[in-house]
């Protein structure tokens, strides 16, 4: 299981998951932060990126907050 910490910022003009020089990851959603849209992008960003089913990608904490921790049950 990997554990990523994530700094997610929303409304941006593309999505991308970038990894930062300090091991964070920054990841930008074109999904405003409303009904759980953000955070259902973020998941789908992250599966696809790693190469892994949706169902493997889980926001453990700060669903409402823009810093999460993600864990990936299939790395």
């Amino acid at each position: 299981m990997k554990t990523l910490s994530v700094k997610v910022k929303p409304n941006a003009k593309t999505s991308e998951l970038a990894e930062q020089e300090d091991g964070t990851w920054k990841a930008s959603l074109k999904s405003p932060p409303v009904d759980g849209k953000a955070n259902q992008e973020l998941i789908k960003l992250i599966s696809k990126s790693f190469r892994c089913p949706k169902s493997d990608v889980a926001i453990k904490s700060g669903a409402g907050s823009r810093l999460k921790r993600i864990t990936i049950a299939s790395e």
